[in-house]
């Protein structure tokens, strides 16, 4: 038991406090320690009493500094304490335990006092790396423990100094002191820190370090660390956060690189080469695109044959280039699909295959994939012979081009006939055209963003649409059809269908998106309400896309009277990876788009937008921004009668790009 009049010793946040004893009890102590402050402590807390017993009679004052000049002494006595010294002579004796007294007097060479004891356990409490105090006993670690322990100082050491170094460098970039090319090695690996913080919070490897570098530098917001990374010229100041939290890639692997070189280097001879490649470089095809468009992975042919019409659909054959088991399949198997943003595009293949070797430009010699299909005068297929070949593009036509020579030429004024009567095809079908206006996004040089709307149903987007969904169709009868392995796109009938025919009325469009069945990605070929056929997968994209460049394998190994490239669990493999890579994709660029929107919004705050009302319930109302075709909910107002198909006017209070966060009132 301590009684009173005992010195005794205890820790407060890992430092040694030393303490008179003036009132014992049986679990805790009454003291006055060296600071003058009185307290309780539990008798737990004591790491060390003396032998000697004081006199508890003196003033407040005199108890205080005696206390302290204990402390000074027992302080200048750690200096004479070599711990490693020590450790190496207890490390050779079997036993692994010892009483502070023995050790003391091994070190002092006499007998342990009050002050030799103190001086030897706070050594210990503050250097841990040799002995580990318990329970009363100083345990001796093992030379194992040791090694481990001095690369864990090692370790702590150089946080330590990335946490200095940090927030000295975060206080220089913030006041401008330190300009983005003057940073060296450790200061990018400091940014490197906090930039995965930034993206991953808590997750991130180093989180700890970066909260504290940025806790150092008076950094307390959330979006404190992505000004500080625009600041430093890491990031722009329209960073594409959702696409760096996601992880996908953006830069190709050297063997990919690698690849894509030795493709441009073998030349198109090789082509001629085939016999299994039919050469139709005497047809005209034209590619219908975008002005700014530079990836051409389609073109269409068009001749009349006894009042008949064989059109040819010609899709780049990457599948000739990319092949299962190469860097570059490696790298569409990880990407799954191109991403595009309204700053630029993530390529699911180098650019210089995708807008060159692969891309089919204007009078340049490609390896395709032909889909020749004889029509009736009323659009009915006739024949269908699919066929690698040859094709050199004649024409290079925007859609604002072909849609001003839709009575002038005669290939265009054809295309024009057989795509209205395909859509009719697909109308009796129950297809749903449902057309919703283009977004297109506009950044300008300053970072103002510019939205403005464009029709997605065109006659010339519909000539291509149309073709393309024809080519898709009958790819997916054709390997269907001889039970080869496949990967198919389906949609379940309608539970509610609201438009009919060619309506093209934003609100019932809108309406009818709402209730539209999930589509699905299968190895079974079913039916595709949606679009009105009865077989149907995508290959007319394999510049963008790893479903159709998948597809178009299997297509190529068909026709050439091969073995399917890919097994059936191969294709539900491909699956599973598209389903995820789409997914992640998908949320990525909404996510982005929705960024740009944000942004169009902020500069108009205050100000009120037309809106256009979908559905009005009693608590809440759906809207559609009409500037920007933006889908925005509002609680139901008490003074105003809101019907669905009217037009109302909303006022943007606050829109806030990087939390995501945009708020209306009427």
């Amino acid at each position: 038991m301590i009684v009173t009049g005992k010195l005794i010793e205890y820790l407060d946040n890992g430092k040694f406090i030393c303490a008179l004893v003036t009132e014992s009890q049986p679990k805790r102590l009454r003291l006055i320690n060296q600071n003058g402050r009185e307290l309780n402590l539990p008798l737990s807390r004591i790491v060390h009493c003396s032998k000697e017993t004081h006199p508890t009679s003196l003033s407040r004052e005199s108890v205080t500094q005696h206390l302290q000049d204990t402390t000074e002494k027992r302080g200048s006595l750690m200096d004479h304490i070599n711990l490693e010294e020590i450790w190496e002579l207890t490390e050779e004796d079997n036993s692994n335990s010892f009483s502070p007294n023995f050790l003391a007097e091994l070190i002092f060479g006499s007998e342990a006092t009050d002050n030799t004891v103190s001086a030897f356990l706070r050594c210990v409490f503050e250097d841990k790396l040799f002995f580990k105090y318990k329970e009363g006993r100083i345990q001796v670690n093992s030379a194992d423990k040791v090694e481990q322990l001095k690369i864990q100082q090692q370790k702590e050491a150089k946080r330590a100094e990335l946490i200095r170094e940090g927030a000295k460098t975060v206080e220089r970039i913030m006041k401008s002191d330190l300009s983005p090319e003057k940073l060296d090695s450790i200061q990018m690996e400091l940014l490197s820190i906090i930039r995965d913080f930034y993206l991953f919070g808590t997750d991130a490897p180093e989180s700890d370090i970066a909260r504290k570098i940025l806790k150092s530098a008076g950094f307390h917001k959330v979006h404190d660390p992505f000004h500080l990374l625009v600041k430093a010229g890491i990031w722009s100041a329209n960073e594409n956060i959702p696409l760096l939290r996601n992880e996908l890639p953006v830069n190709f692997s050297l063997a990919a690189r690698q690849q894509a070189e030795l493709i441009l280097q073998r030349g198109q001879n090789e082509l001629f080469e085939d016999s299994g490649r039919t050469d139709l470089t005497h047809l005209a095809p034209i590619t219908i695109d975008g002005p700014t468009t530079l990836d051409f992975d389609d073109a269409l042919s068009i001749e009349e044959q006894d009042g008949n019409y064989l059109v040819g659909i010609h899709i780049s054959d990457v599948a000739h280039y990319v092949r299962p088991g190469d860097p570059l399949f490696a790298e569409a198997m990880r990407r799954g699909t191109s991403i595009y943003f309204p700053e630029g595009q993530v390529p699911m293949l180098p650019r210089h295959l995708s807008q060159g070797i692969c891309s089919l430009i204007q009078e340049e010699t490609r390896a395709a994939l032909s889909f020749m299909i004889l029509l009736s005068a009323e659009a009915e297929v006739l024949r269908v012979r699919i066929t690698p070949s040859i094709i050199r593009v004649k024409r290079r036509l925007t859609y604002d081009e072909v849609d001003r020579m839709l009575d002038t030429d005669r290939e265009i004024k054809l295309l024009n006939m057989l795509r209205k009567k395909l859509r009719i095809h697909r109308l009796a079908n129950g297809a749903l055209l449902l057309p919703f206006p283009d977004v297109n996004i506009f950044i300008d040089h300053h970072g103002k963003v510019h939205i403005s709307l464009g029709k997605s149903d065109t006659p010339a987007r519909t000539i291509v649409s149309e073709m393309m969904i024809l080519a898709n169709s009958e790819a997916a009868k054709y390997v269907a059809d001889r039970m080869v392995p496949g990967i198919f796109r389906s949609q379940p009938p309608l539970q509610k269908r609201i438009v009919h025919g060619e309506d093209d009325d934003l609100f019932q469009n809108t309406l009818q998106r709402k209730n539209m069945s999930r589509g699905e990605l299968s190895t079974t070929a079913k039916s595709h309400s949606g679009l009105g056929v009865s077989h149907y997968s995508t290959i007319t994209s394999p510049i963008r896309r790893l479903l159709d460049l998948v597809m178009q394998h299997q297509l190529n190994s068909i026709v050439r009277r091969q073995e399917p490239c890919f097994t059936e669990e191969m294709c539900k493999d491909f699956t599973s990876v598209l389903s995820r890579t789409l997914t992640t994709a998908n949320n990525v660029r909404n996510q982005r788009q929705r960024y740009w929107l944000l942004k169009y919004l902020a500069d108009k705050q205050g100000q009120y937008l037309d809106a256009l009302v979908i559905q009005a319930g009693p608590k809440r109302v759906n809207l559609i921004l009409l500037d920007i075709l933006m889908d925005i909910d509002l609680p139901t107002p008490g003074n105003k009668g809101i019907k669905p198909n009217t037009m109302v006017k909303v006022r943007v209070v606050k829109s806030e790009p990087l939390d995501n966060v945009v708020r209306f009132d009427w």
